[in-house]
């Protein structure tokens, strides 16, 4: 991309660096309660993603979709349902930005795609169907959203290359997600798995989006 070589090489690096620091704090910090730093580390990771898409004179929808997932990061560092809520709604708008913006630069809908948008669809249904069962009054934000995860993966199928990888693992993070909080008991042991994983394969799908959409 022309702007990539625009931006000051140090300057870009220095943000890759902030953002990979935000994301190991957060990791060393996963298991401790909420606190100031934690939150910082966590919303940071996603946030200096998005100044170096700007810097680098990336798409405004892929700035404004990282932004948003930092948005949601904040919220969701924090318990409980009304921060659930914020970072849901975050993260709708961000997959509905990521959506627009991966069918827009990609080739277009083929005959080569169609089974992997078939397989999106099931997926979703799948998923859907049980995590909105037990989701009580939190149903309907829930089916939406798992609506708005399928149309970013259904455009990461189009687009294809690293940003469809990258729509994948995001959408295992959200899945994992998920199945924690509405699924999993709170006692349950398999949250120190579940909660790394969820953090490092949303954060490795939001860096193969970027690079996928600057390349």
């Amino acid at each position: 991309m022309n702007g990539m070589t625009a931006a000051p090489g140090t300057l870009v690096l220095a943000l890759a660096l902030v953002s990979l620091t935000g994301f190991a704090v957060y990791l060393l910090l996963l298991q401790r309660p909420t606190s100031l730093l934690r939150t910082s580390a966590k919303t940071l990771a996603v946030a200096a993603l998005s100044v170096l898409a700007f810097q680098v004179g990336g798409p405004w929808l892929l700035i404004g979709a990282l932004a948003l997932s930092a948005l949601g990061d904040a919220f969701l560092a924090h318990e409980g349902d009304a921060a659930f809520l914020g970072g849901l709604g975050s993260f709708l708008v961000a997959h509905i930005l990521y959506a627009v913006l991966l069918v827009s630069v990609g080739p277009g809908v083929t005959a080569s795609v169609l089974p992997g948008l078939l397989a999106v669809v099931v997926f979703a249904l799948a998923i859907g169907f049980v995590l909105v069962r037990q989701a009580g009054p939190l149903a309907l934000p829930v089916a939406v959203y798992v609506i708005a995860v399928a149309a970013m993966v259904a455009g990461g199928v189009i687009h294809g290359g690293l940003a469809l990888v990258g729509a994948i693992l995001f959408m295992a993070s959200d899945t994992i997600l998920g199945a924690e909080k509405f699924l999993m008991a709170e006692t349950s042991p398999a949250r120190r798995l579940t909660a790394p994983a969820v953090w490092v394969l949303y954060y490795a799908g939001q860096v193969l989006i970027t690079l996928g959409l600057l390349a």
